[in-house]
């Protein structure tokens, strides 16, 4: 069973959030979800995760703008303030304990933003990372399978549609369009192999999110260059998925962030999209599982190693 929750940020903008297992878990995994997507499109590994023998706390919530969270106003649209939001997430839900961060598009953007503008906070509570179909240097990489001078074409044609959509509101009119969208969204976001149920899923997700989010947040997306924050992390275990048939943030970005990151493991899925959660679920909950493990071992070795030292101190 899960328990839901809204969060109240300092600007006033509700978060919804859900969380399953024990709050005493050796580990808190945090999922963070896609532009234009929800929380929703984590569900096969939030399934993975809390039938694990030794489950962690799960927690999952809509970005502002998104999902069953509050509108975003159009001046708080960016990575940046996804970063504050994250951090807010975690002093309210998660106060204590080691925590890894697993982010899919955008979520992935929002954990370097969060390392960036917090970047004494991530130190001390970030024990384990996942970037699936992210990339840390905005959309240089991104060429939507075209040719060059196609992409820039339509790089140009989508910043431009995007401004308009910023200042189109709050609503969602085109969630009648969503049949229509269809082909056009399975070319761009899957690969050569996926369930029906997973376009489903994603079409539902990006006609529940307002005009205003679809168009905010490109710019920011777009401009953000985090590979020196991720060059200053240190040795976090972490892994980096992504398709080869990725349009949006294709395996040069994956292979910029696995650069970047010393002894961050690389796997590039075969014809697999930018819908890698759903696409490849059970590989990407695989490699989310290992990272718990992992940290989990740390902990435990941790606890080992103070113990004599406790013993030590009653005995005085």
């Amino acid at each position: 069973m899960s328990e839901r929750s809204v969060l109240t940020l300092p600007d006033g903008v509700t978060l919804c959030a859900e969380t399953w297992g024990p709050r005493d878990a050796k580990v808190t995994v945090v999922l963070l979800h896609g532009w234009c997507l929800s929380r929703r499109t984590w569900q096969h590994q939030i399934t993975a995760l809390t039938r694990a023998t030794d489950p962690p706390r799960v927690i999952a919530f809509d970005a502002r703008g998104h999902g069953r969270s509050g509108a975003t106003r159009l001046g708080s649209a960016t990575l940046g303030q996804l970063g504050d939001d994250l951090a807010e997430v975690l002093r309210q839900l998660a106060p204590e304990g080691p925590v890894v961060l697993a982010g899919h598009s955008m979520g992935g953007m929002t954990i370097m933003e969060y390392a960036h503008r917090h970047p004494g906070e991530f130190a001390r509570r970030v024990a384990g990372l996942l970037f699936v179909s992210t990339t840390a240097e905005g959309t240089a990489h991104t060429m939507y399978g075209l040719p060059p001078r196609l992409a820039a074409l339509m790089r140009a044609g989508e910043t431009i549609g995007a401004g308009l959509l910023a200042r189109s509101g709050a609503w969602r009119p085109h969630r009648a369009l969503v049949p229509a969208l269809r082909l056009p969204l399975r070319w761009l976001l899957f690969g050569d192999d996926y369930e029906d149920a997973a376009l489903r899923l994603t079409l539902r997700t990006v006609g529940g999110t307002t005009l205003r989010s679809i168009g905010g947040f490109r710019n920011s997306i777009g401009e953000q260059q985090r590979i020196d924050t991720l060059a200053r992390l240190g040795d976090v275990p972490a892994a980096v998925l992504v398709g080869d048939r990725d349009r949006l943030t294709p395996p040069p970005c994956a292979e910029g962030i696995a650069e970047a990151l010393p002894g961050t493991e690389l796997t590039v899925f075969p014809g697999a999209g930018h819908m890698l959660i759903l696409e490849r679920h059970a590989e990407v909950s695989a490699a989310l599982a290992g990272i718990v493990g992992r940290v989990a071992a740390a902990k435990r070795r941790v606890t080992r190693a103070r113990k004599p030292a406790r013993v030590r101190d009653k005995a005085a």
